[in-house]
C-alpha cells in the first residue's frame, strides 16, 4: 500500500493521541503527509454569543494541533499538516478524508459497549460506514474485549 496522506483524528484526549506514534511510523516509512485533524463544535448555551464561542473553540483546536505538529516535526516527521473542521466528529472525519484524499485514517476507539455505546454512539463505527478510506482502528488500553456472542474475552479464553 502506497500511502501519501494519513489522517489522524484527535479530540484533545490522551486516548486519541495514542494513534499518533503508529501514524508517524507509517508517515516516516512511506514519506507520507500526516494530517492532524480536530473537529470543533460548540454546544449551544443560552446567553452566550455563539459566534464568539465557535471562533474560540476553533482557535483552541488550531493551537492544540500546532503544538502536536511541531513535536512531530522535531521527531522527524517531514510533512505534517493540521486541519480543523467545525462540526460533529464523525461527519468531520469523513468529509476531511474525502477532501484531503486520505489513503489511511489512523484512530483510536474508546471501546464502549452496552448503554455507553448506545448513548454516546461510536465515532469509529460512523466513520467506517461513511468513508471508503482504509481505517486502522487502535483499541484503547483496558477496553473490554468481547467475543461475537457478547462474553468477555477472558471468560471465553478460560473456557476454551
Amino acid at each position: 500500500m502506497n500511502l501519501k496522506k494519513i489522517i489522524v483524528p484527535l479530540d484533545g484526549s490522551a486516548l486519541a493521541e495514542t494513534a499518533i506514534p503508529t501514524a508517524a511510523q507509517f508517515a516516516k516509512k512511506q514519506g507520507a503527509t500526516l494530517v492532524l485533524l480536530r473537529a470543533a463544535e460548540v454546544p449551544w448555551i443560552h446567553g452566550d454569543d455563539i459566534v464568539d464561542a465557535q471562533v474560540h473553540v476553533v482557535q483552541e483546536a488550531e493551537q492544540y494541533l500546532d503544538v502536536l505538529a511541531d513535536r512531530l516535526q522535531t521527531d522527524g516527521v517531514k510533512r505534517v499538516e493540521t486541519s480543523v473542521w467545525y462540526g460533529a466528529p464523525a461527519a468531520s472525519i469523513v468529509d476531511a478524508a474525502q477532501v484531503h484524499g486520505a489513503d489511511l485514517i489512523v484512530m483510536t476507539s474508546h471501546g464502549r459497549t452496552g448503554i455507553g455505546r448506545l448513548i454516546l454512539g461510536s465515532v469509529a463505527e460512523s466513520v467506517l460506514r461513511g468513508t471508503t478510506a482504509p481505517i486502522l482502528l487502535l483499541r484503547a488500553t483496558g477496553a473490554a474485549v468481547l467475543t461475537p456472542d457478547g462474553k468477555a474475552r477472558e471468560t471465553a479464553l478460560a473456557n476454551a
